[in-house]
């Protein structure tokens, strides 16, 4: 490493192993130098995505992040904090909490469909996690299961603020931003959006949580897309056999195509079926 925020960054902390590793940076656990306590940072090189002729608008979001992330960090206790940030020309570095529990994608691909209370439960951490960024005028534009990470205590927790964006001055998000999968019809149309793009893909984490696939999907890019702009939700028997009707309820107001009647973040965490259903794991 070298730089003038690598050499700031090396006296207050000792880096560890690689951890993971994203489209344009690495993941690595490392240590307080003080006091030995465990964190993970979060490396993204601003050289690497020039050379890799990124989009101007990652290069921009990477250079963003920690004061966004920083403005989420507090928003809830289901959202993953920033603790330090360092920055120069060449790469910039985020010390964050580590979650050493793993990610909602590798614990529904490991397990298959959850139970609905312990669905419930998540969604509502989730929903907790996208409220408090919300009030604080952050958009996540990422929502999805690798994102959602656990930890020592099991609790869920949102990280990865690679993509998120302010929009607390009242101005529209814009930009094709986010994973085909999940990502809102407004977004896929070129539209200008709102936050509830985050509820949108929220409501496809519930729906993968509870039947172990997608609803919008396709064999390319392009035609996930063209999925999710017809939004023709479906509850197939074989994938949703005893899944109440409060749930496929919730699931339809968070997929909701017309955006001025998709719920909120706020308003999930008072769905009837997160309130009877989620149990004392709902909200920690």
């Amino acid at each position: 490493m070298s730089g003038a925020a690598e050499e700031a960054l090396l006296r207050e902390y000792v880096i560890g192993e690689e951890i993971g590793r994203g489209r344009f940076g690495t993941v690595r656990r490392c240590y307080a130098a003080s006091t030995g306590e465990p964190f993970a940072l979060k490396t993204t090189p601003k050289a690497a995505l020039r050379e890799l002729e990124a989009d101007p608008l990652d290069l921009a979001l990477a250079e963003q992040e920690p004061k966004v992330h920083l403005l989420a960090s507090a928003a809830s206790r289901h959202v993953v904090a920033l603790h330090a940030a360092f920055e120069d020309a060449d790469a910039v570095h985020l010390v964050l909490d580590l979650c050493a529990g793993g990610d909602l994608f590798a614990l529904v691909s490991a397990r298959g469909p959850l139970p609905e209370p312990e669905a419930a439960g998540l969604v509502a951490q989730l929903a907790d996690a996208l409220a408090g960024c919300h009030r604080r005028g952050v958009a996540h534009r990422d929502v999805k299961p690798d994102n959602l990470l656990f930890d020592a205590s099991g609790a869920l927790r949102l990280g990865d603020f690679g993509s998120a964006d302010w929009f607390g001055d009242g101005r529209p998000l814009t930009g094709l931003v986010g994973t085909p999968y999940y990502v809102a019809p407004e977004v896929v149309a070129g539209r200008e959006y709102t936050e509830k793009v985050d509820v949108w893909s929220a409501g496809v984490v519930l729906y993968m949580m509870l039947s172990g696939t997608v609803p919008f999907s396709g064999a390319t890019a392009g035609d996930v897309f063209q999925a999710v702009l017809r939004g023709n939700l479906r509850f197939p028997p074989r994938a949703f056999p005893a899944v109440s009707p409060e749930a496929k309820d919730l699931m339809r107001r968070m997929l909701c195509k017309d955006v001025w009647r998709r719920l909120s973040a706020e308003q999930v965490l008072s769905h009837p079926w997160i309130v009877t259903r989620g149990g004392s794991v709902a909200v920690a």
